[in-house]
């Protein structure tokens, strides 16, 4: 068993890696490629369809991996879900495609909405593939299914590039041609691997079923899909494209600096609902992997505000880097929250409590909402992260006084001794050295002492992670 897990975080690791390189790529690529306007255009178009295509999920993907994972029939479950995202897909594309015909418009935003809508459909066609191969812990099908896509947006956009073609049309064709490849490869390999012809069988009742048991979940999709992308769109109509191309660009690489809890997320569904089907609660060994995941966030706190001015700089020629400084240190400081919420969503949901989790992502999205509105026309970008920042630990707050395991009353204790370690040593490193590397070097190296020193990790650690793995 210890062996599989290792083996599964590995490969879930690797996946996240590559996907994250050829994101980055992408975003390079179109971010110095095309001018702000443009760039902004693109990230605001975007915004607005994965916030539209997670809605229309209305939270049966996670459903179906926790179902999968406890044992329910996967055929059965995997049909439901196709009929689920073909109907809803194909209505609210057929929405935005058919407001033409009521307001025709030249404007460059809707057909961006138009093209990427074609592309990002496919992607959610292919959706209950990947969601069957996460519930069955097939990681490396899933890793295949999810590389697809990027790899061919990567690698036309670097052709492009090369061959000065870059324009918003061969960049439309390109994302279009690469979603669709992307939903073929996913259902073929699922077949393979699994040996199991899909289908499509339309149960009315046990659809509704599935609606009525997802329900609150789709408030929590509703509601963090709003929350994930809101600053992006209030920024884009309120303030400029300008801006938001700014603001993507620094959040962005914020979501790349997530890239361990995107690794470690994905396992946590369905193991933790084994776990908390024994009698028998690992809290020792929960509370040991809260307390790793705050070394690692505030690690990552240290190393991307120590490089961020110096190497963003270096490699946007001056576009995006200096003028982000206050924006990525805001932004930055969510880290440890953002790990901290998803362990305890993650135990709250194996547990089935989807009313309480609702309850919390209502407050988490008013308290942003609020802060973008009252924020950013005065702050811009700063106060977008701003707002941010404070809903996420309004959100930790909450799961905190809805935590019901005496052990873990205290896990937020590691995330305060990260943030402190992590800010000290950086602020320190800077005063001393004035070079990025020996400032990167020091500050590592003091943080690492620190950590150890203040007793966030101990030799006694090693044994106890070994029984979590186990």
């Amino acid at each position: 068993m210890k062996g599989r897990l290792l083996q599964n975080l590995s490969i879930n690791a690797v996946q996240l890696i590559i996907n994250q390189v050829l994101g980055l790529g992408i975003f390079y690529i179109l971010s110095t490629g095309l001018d702000k306007g443009s760039f902004g255009e693109i990230n605001l178009a975007l915004a607005i369809l994965l916030a539209a295509f997670n809605i229309l999920s209305c939270g049966i993907d996670q459903l179906v991996v926790k179902k999968i994972a406890a044992g329910d029939d996967i055929k059965s479950t995997l049909s439901l879900y196709i009929c689920h995202v073909i109907f809803t897909g194909l209505v609210f594309y057929g929405i935005i495609a058919g407001a033409y015909f009521l307001a025709p418009t030249s404007n460059r935003l809707y057909w961006l909405l138009l093209l990427l809508g074609a592309g990002k459909l496919m992607i959610f066609f292919s959706t209950p593939f990947k969601q069957a191969a996460n519930g069955m812990e097939r990681f490396k099908v899933l890793a295949s299914m999810l590389v697809v896509s990027n790899v061919i947006r990567c690698g036309g956009l670097v052709f492009l590039s090369l061959s000065s073609r870059l324009s918003l049309h061969n960049i439309m064709v390109l994302f279009i041609g690469g979603d669709a490849a992307e939903l073929v490869f996913a259902a073929s390999i699922f077949v393979i691997s699994s040996k199991m012809s899909p289908g499509i069988k339309w149960d009315r009742a046990k659809y509704f079923r599935l609606l009525r048991e997802a329900l609150p979940q789709t408030g929590v999709v509703l509601i963090t899909s709003a929350l994930a992308r809101f600053d992006w769109i209030f920024i884009g109509f309120m303030v400029s494209a300008v801006k938001l191309a700014e603001y993507s660009f620094a959040y962005k690489i914020f979501e790349i600096s997530s890239l361990p809890l995107l690794a470690i997320a994905p396992l946590l569904i369905p193991r933790f609902t084994k776990i908390f089907r024994q009698a028998i609660i690992p809290a020792k060994e929960l509370k040991l992997l809260a307390r790793i995941e705050m070394i690692i966030a505030g690690l990552t706190v240290l190393v991307l505000n120590v490089c961020w001015s110096p190497v963003i700089d270096g490699i946007t020629s001056g576009k995006y880097g200096l003028i982000n400084v206050k924006t990525i240190f805001i932004l930055s400081l969510c880290l440890p929250f953002l790990y901290l919420n998803n362990f305890f969503w993650t135990i709250y949901f194996a547990q089935g409590q989807l009313k309480m989790i609702l309850r919390s992502f209502i407050i988490t999205f008013t308290v942003n909402v609020f802060g973008d509105i009252l924020l950013i026309p005065f702050f811009k970008n700063e106060g977008a992260a701003f707002a941010y920042l404070a809903a996420c630990i309004v959100q930790t707050i909450y799961y905190l006084k809805k935590n019901q395991i005496n052990e873990l009353k205290t896990v937020w204790q590691p995330l305060i001794a990260a943030i402190a370690c992590a800010v000290l040593c950086g602020m320190v490193s800077k005063i001393v050295f004035h070079n990025t590397l020996p400032v990167l070097a020091s500050s590592i190296c003091s943080y690492t002492v620190l950590i150890i020193s203040t007793r966030q990790f101990r030799m006694a650690d090693v044994n106890v992670f070994k029984r979590l793995l186990s």
